[in-house]
């Protein structure tokens, strides 16, 4: 969840009440957490397991396995979120394992846009240049550029780093949360550097860890499109429907946070000074579940998209997920039907 920020400038003012109409809210945050992290588990386990161990590796193997990863790291870290939640944002597992799951948490989720982005990246050039695909496109390439994903995310990742602590209230509660008392003494100069260092951090995340991936795939998609268009072959989709099922998943479960955390951004001085917008705090968390169950979606996807549904009970479940993970041989040739995109079975 996203820390709280009610006790950054002091570790002393406590946290807000929570309103009585909050508790659906807050029990059904928890249900969906609980079911992230069951299947989110199981299901990118299973997938790093196939794509991992049981598949002969290709760039798209790698680009899944990543993202598998990135998930499966992700909701290995909700139980610490889970008892969190449940103890009213408290913390009761110290400071180590504060700054260490958020660190987690933040890498993982960055790095699954991004990875998302270089897949859709990935399937343009095929495309477009599958000439220089089929002659240069190779696993070690790709090992090589997708570091950058995982770098970034990294970066992205470092007010966490820094600023992310445990402070305590003056009733012994311990809070995870961003602090800033080693940066002033008074309220006033710990508030000059908050606020700037606040709204940056949503700024850049809003703008390089959503916008910017989103906008890359948008683009992708219409150079795609675009090519579909000129051939003729508006209704033969089944190369694009892991890619489409997986990026529209992460946009319908991540644009409620991302607008809610932009709004917080946006309103941050308001709410730290003046006290307006609280409202802002009820969203948060059913916002963030719903964010954080994209994680557990992926695996399902790879399987159920575009197969019949007696056809997947048929077949079990490592090997409907090799199929789907799989890319065709002629994945470079200049064929709308040979995108180098996984295989789904017949349409």
């Amino acid at each position: 969840m996203e820390p709280n920020f009610s006790i950054l400038l002091n570790g002393s003012m406590g946290m807000p009440s929570t309103p009585q109409d909050s508790t659906v809210l807050w029990v059904l945050s928890l249900a969906v957490l609980a079911v992230t992290f069951v299947l989110g588990v199981l299901g990118n386990g299973l997938v790093v397991w196939v794509a991992g161990f049981r598949m002969a590796r290709s760039v798209t193997t790698l680009c899944y396995l990543n993202l598998a990863v990135a998930d499966l790291s992700f909701t290995s870290t909700l139980p610490f979120l889970i008892v969190s939640v449940a103890m009213k944002e408290r913390w009761p597992f110290g400071w180590f394992l504060c700054k260490f799951v958020h660190i987690v948490v933040d890498v993982n989720l960055f790095g699954s846009v991004f990875l998302i982005a270089f897949i859709a990246l990935d399937r343009c050039v095929c495309v477009l240049h599958p000439i220089w695909a089929q002659n240069s496109r190779s696993v070690g390439l790709a090992r090589k550029v997708l570091v950058a994903p995982w770098v970034l995310a990294l970066v992205l990742t470092l007010p966490v780093i820094i600023f992310l602590t445990t402070v305590s209230d003056p009733a012994g509660n311990v809070y995870c949360t961003f602090s800033f008392r080693a940066w002033g003494d008074t309220r006033e100069d710990r508030l000059r550097v908050a606020i700037p260092v606040l709204k940056a951090r949503g700024a850049i995340r809003f703008l390089v860890g959503f916008s910017a991936p989103m906008a890359v795939v948008a683009v992708c998609y219409g150079l795609l499109a675009a090519r579909i268009h000129r051939r003729g072959l508006l209704t033969s989709n089944r190369p694009l429907r892991v890619l489409t099922a997986v990026v529209a998943s992460f946009f319908i479960c991540w644009f409620p946070f991302q607008l809610v955390a932009l709004l917080d951004t946006i309103w941050l001085k308001e709410r730290l000074l003046e006290g307006k917008y609280q409202s802002l705090e009820l969203l948060i968390n059913p916002t963030s579940a719903l964010a954080f169950f994209n994680s557990c979606l992926n695996p399902m996807l790879y399987v159920f998209v575009g197969q019949d549904f007696r056809e997947r009970l048929i077949h079990s479940l490592p090997t409907s997920l090799e199929r789907a993970l799989s890319e065709d041989s002629a994945q470079t040739n200049d064929k709308v039907t040979d995108f180098g995109l996984p295989s789904l079975g017949t349409d």
